[in-house]
């Protein structure tokens, strides 16, 4: 796929041609006793914000992310996106996302349009089976975090994203095993963090496979602490 000004028809084009996320295995839930989560990837252009940037989307398309309490088990203090795990009372995988999203930001999700679901992905770490939902903004609601899980929650600009200053290569020793990955670095706004790991995959693959990412520098190094 090529980028375009278009990022809502670029993101239906990128479920209906089932893309796979490159990175991360993938499992059959059939045959491996994982936990199921769902994750909510919302794109919308809510705001004016200023993102000045060469990069082939719209300036105020964002993407919604939060960061992670440090009381958590799992992922602590990392940036994420809303998303959480499936409940017995949940419909589907969009049911779950739409759901966590809501308890963690304080999002409306009838203001939320889902466009579909990715595969299923596996997080070795937590051992969960996770089920990306695309989402895109169709009418904004008020966010915030809910100070149990999330202790910031903001929309992020994907030109911030995808300028090539701002991503780079995850670096992360844990346990004797040796970690690459990549990632992209938040402005000062958004606390100046790294966005890496589940997260920092998913938002490369993604940009990679719609057309939108700019070349940029994989020797460029950031440790991280998982």
């Amino acid at each position: 796929m090529t980028g375009s000004m278009h990022p809502r028809a670029d993101l239906q084009a990128l479920v209906e041609q089932g893309t796979l996320i490159e990175g991360l295995p993938q499992v059959r839930p059939e045959t491996s006793s994982v936990r199921r989560s769902s994750v909510l990837i919302l794109f919308g252009e809510l705001d004016r914000i200023d993102a000045d940037s060469t990069a082939p989307v719209p300036r105020e398309l964002d993407v919604l992310l939060l960061r992670r309490s440090d009381a958590l088990r799992h992922h602590a203090g990392q940036i994420a996106f809303p998303g959480g795990r499936v409940e017995p009372a949940d419909a589907d995988a969009a049911a779950t996302a739409l759901r966590e999203a809501a308890e963690e930001t304080g999002l409306e999700p009838s203001g939320v349009e889902v466009i579909g679901t990715l595969p299923d992905l596996h997080i070795p770490v937590s051992n969960n089976l996770v089920t990306p939902v695309i989402g895109w903004w169709r009418r904004p609601s008020d966010v915030a975090a809910d100070e149990s899980e999330s202790v910031d929650v903001f929309r992020v600009p994907v030109a911030e994203l995808l300028d090539p200053d701002r991503r780079v290569t995850s670096v992360l020793d844990r346990d004797g095993h040796h970690h690459r990955g990549p990632a992209f670095v938040l402005s000062d706004r958004f606390g100046g963090r790294i966005v890496w790991g589940f997260t920092g995959i998913v938002l490369a693959s993604l940009f990679d496979q719609l057309g939108w990412a700019m070349p940029w520098d994989p020797t460029r190094e950031a440790t991280v602490h998982g």
